[in-house]
This record gives structure tokens, C-alpha cells and sequence, in this order.
């Protein structure tokens, strides 16, 4: 007999649920079985997950392979024509013990995929924690009601949903009685939070309730974000909650004002740029990430141009790039694409971009002293995310904070002694 095993693929809010389906599959006794929970946001992130299962099967020939997550939901014939896999679960049912307690019965349905746009509420599951003991991710929000004319991934996920604030203040509690240090709130779409909740929730107000009733937690982190529904209560949240970390992750994906109108985003790059001025001058210590999309169809010289630029109105710290890649069933692979060599071009000029304001402000950390929250031995990260290379006589215990100077850089990491 041997522990059922998960593989995550894709963003935080899987590398959640593959939790909670870890002890939903022991529980019901899935012995020698190996989850797959899948990612969607790209046709690329489909393909490798097609490829992680054929590797899976000739590996463990024996196993049991069940394939879930976004790309599960959406293409449920794709995986269920792969003599590789057993079982399709969707993005609903992966989370409900049941069908878990089913898949345990030598003849459980193979295919189990319903109709995710009907689903209306998301229940928190109550989680005893993740691999290793420094950070713990708690579930706010599910779905997205957006339809960015380059995204699948409501289709995978559904309507969005919240989690109501008692539900998450308990379980983020649970957690640091587990000895986390750092929660971070994940979702799909985080700033949607508490719209579908009655009365008036808010990510801000969530934010500061989670903050109010756990004190003893150390550090409070969010996902991505999407700056144009920042409430008022997160701006004050980031200017007077210290255990609020200083670090943004953006949901930009362009910046020119023509390329956001043929995405359906909802913001101009104005307003992009404004939130970043307002944001640093409440939390001056502040550092953004950012995604961004390079070779979105339509795109001229001149509006990716407006894009790189971005990078240093807003004072971006860390990218995520994407070249871009059409999805079949969206707007945006309808659309007049970019040559697939341009799009490689300008990817690497971002790539390049975001390297070099990395290492620009990891040298202007030197000489500061830090708390450094120890994730594995002699490697931890900053309030920012800056990941810290760790010297010196103190134990490095994953999930110790540990104050910090920061002696030097290079071009992806910060060296620091831990003081005395």
C-alpha cells in the first residue's frame, strides 16, 4: 500500500485544493494512486499536463491516474481518450469527499465532470497544513465573472463565489496554531471578494478582520491582484497593518491602452500607474509583480513599446511574462495574431527587462536589516518576496523569522547574515 500522490500544476489556489484532495483520497483508502490537478491558462499548460501523464504512466505502469483541475474541466474528452489515464474529475467534484469515497470502488465512474458554470458557492475545507512549515495558503474566492477576451479560465472555474469571513479567520487561525508563520489569500479573482455575500464584504475588509481576530499571526500575503478593484479598506490596510506584506502582484497583461480595450480588461494605463504612486506613497517600502503579456494579437511595435515602458512608470520589481499563445475558444485566437517569431522577440525583451529591474533593487537592499522568514535551510524570503541567501551561526529552522542583514546581491537573490 502506498500514500495516494498529487501533482500540482498552475497557480496557488491548486496547490490548495491538491491538499484538500490529498486527505479526501486517503481518507477513502486510494491506494497507489497518483491526482493530477491540471492547469489551463495556456494551450502550452494543457500540453504539458497531457505530457506529465504520459510520463506518470511510464513510471508507475501500475498506478492509478486521475486527472482533474482546469484543463480536466475544459477539455474532459481530451484526457478521457488517453489509454493513460483511469478517472476525469472536475473542478467541482475534486473537492468533494465523495467522489473520492467512489473513485475507493473497483467500478466508479470514469468520467465526472459536470457543468461548472451552475456551481454557486465554494465551501472552505478546513486543512491542517502543506509540505513544508512555512506557508500556508488559504482559499477567500473561486471563479471569475470577467471575460477577458484572452482567458479560458472562468470556464474552468465558474462564477465567482466567496468564502464567508468567519469561514476564513477560522481556518487561518487553525494554521498558525499549526506553527505558519505566513497565510496567503488566494483565489481566482481576489479582488471580486464578498460581491456575491450579503451586507458589504470586501477583500479590504477581510484583509483587516484577518488581521484583528489572529494576532499571533506573523505575516499576511495576498495573490495576485487586480489593482482596479482595490477597495479603500486594502489602501488602509497597506498603510497601517505592518503584518500586511509589503508586495503586490498585478493583473496587468499590457500597457497600451488599445491592446487593454481588446482584452476587456477593465483599466487604462493610467490607472495602472496611478495606483502604484498611491500604493507607494502609503507603504514606501512597497515592491510590485506584475503579468504581462507580450505578442497579444493586434499588438504594433508602438503598443508593445507602451508596454515596456510600463515597467518603469509603475516601478515594477517582478515579472511574469507570457508570450502570448491563443487559446482555442476564446475571442482573442479569432483575432489577427502576431508573428510567432516577433512574439518570441519581444518576450525576451521583457524577460530581459524584468531581470535587470531585479537586480537593480536587490543591490539598492544592501546595508538594510530585515526580518527574513526561513523557508528551507539557509534560503529564506523578505517582507517583499526577495528571496535571501542565509549565512552565519543562527539555526536556520524552516518557518523561523530571523532579523537580517543584508550584506550583498546578485542577480536573483539577496545575501544576508542573520544578526546577532
Amino acid at each position: 500500500m502506498s500514500e495516494p500522490q498529487v501533482i500540482t500544476l498552475g497557480c496557488r489556489l491548486n496547490t490548495y485544493e491538491s491538499e484538500v484532495m490529498r486527505r479526501h483520497a486517503r481518507e477513502a483508502g486510494l491506494d497507489n494512486a497518483i491526482i493530477v490537478n491540471t492547469c489551463a491558462v495556456t494551450g502550452e499548460a494543457v500540453r504539458q499536463a497531457a505530457q506529465t501523464v504520459r510520463r506518470l504512466r511510464r513510471e508507475k505502469p501500475n498506478a492509478r491516474i486521475i486527472v482533474t483541475g482546469c484543463a480536466a474541466q475544459i477539455e474532459p474528452e481530451r484526457f478521457a481518450d488517453m489509454p493513460e489515464v483511469d478517472h476525469v474529475v472536475g473542478n467541482a467534484e475534486k473537492m468533494q469527499a465523495e467522489t473520492f469515497a467512489g473513485l475507493s470502488i473497483a467500478d466508479g465512474e470514469r468520467v465526472q465532470v459536470n457543468d461548472i458554470m451552475s456551481v454557486r458557492d465554494t465551501a472552505l475545507h478546513m486543512i491542517d497544513g502543506f509540505g513544508s512549515r512555512t506557508r500556508a495558503y488559504v482559499q477567500i474566492q473561486n471563479g471569475c465573472d470577467h471575460r477577458c477576451t484572452f482567458c479560458i479560465i472562468p470556464f474552468g472555474r465558474g462564477p465567482s463565489r466567496s468564502v464567508a469571513a468567519g469561514e476564513v479567520v477560522t481556518q487561518v487561525r487553525r494554521l498558525v496554531e499549526k506553527g505558519y508563520a505566513e497565510i496567503v489569500l488566494t483565489g481566482v479573482d481576489i479582488t471580486s471578494y464578498g460581491r456575491d455575500l450579503p451586507g458589504s464584504a470586501t477583500l479590504g475588509k477581510l484583509v483587516r478582520q484577518v488581521l484583528k481576530h489572529v494576532p499571533e499571526l506573523a505575516r499576511l500575503r495576498l495573490s495576485s491582484i487586480d489593482q482596479v478593484e482595490a477597495d479603500d479598506d486594502l489602501m488602509i490596510a497597506l498603510r497601517d497593518e505592518e503584518r500586511l506584506m509589503p508586495h503586490l502582484h498585478l493583473s496587468l497583461q499590457a500597457g497600451d491602452d488599445l491592446t487593454l480595450k481588446r482584452m476587456k480588461r477593465r483599466h487604462l494605463r493610467s490607472d495602472a500607474i496611478a495606483f502604484c504612486e498611491k500604493a507607494r506613497a502609503l507603504r514606501p517600502d512597497i515592491v510590485f509583480g506584475a503579468d504581462l503579456i507580450a505578442g497579444f494579437p493586434t499588438e504594433t511595435d508602438q503598443m508593445f513599446e507602451n508596454s515596456y515602458r510600463i515597467v518603469d512608470e509603475c516601478g515594477l520589481t517582478y515579472l511574469h511574462v507570457f508570450p502570448f499563445s491563443a487559446r482555442r475558444g476564446t475571442p482573442a485566437a479569432r483575432m489577427p495574431q502576431v508573428n510567432g517569431t516577433i512574439i518570441k522577440e519581444r518576450a525576451a525583451r521583457l524577460r530581459e527587462k524584468g531581470t535587470n529591474v531585479l537586480a537593480s533593487y536587490l543591490q539598492s537592499q544592501r546595508g538594510r536589516v530585515v526580518d527574513v522568514l526561513v523557508e528551507s535551510d539557509g534560503k529564506g524570503r523578505t517582507p517583499q518576496f526577495a528571496e535571501v541567501l542565509l549565512y552565519g551561526e543562527a539555526p536556520f529552522g524552516a518557518g523561523a523569522i530571523i532579523r537580517t542583514e543584508i550584506k550583498g546581491a546578485d542577480a536573483q537573490h539577496l545575501i544576508g547574515e542573520a544578526c546577532a
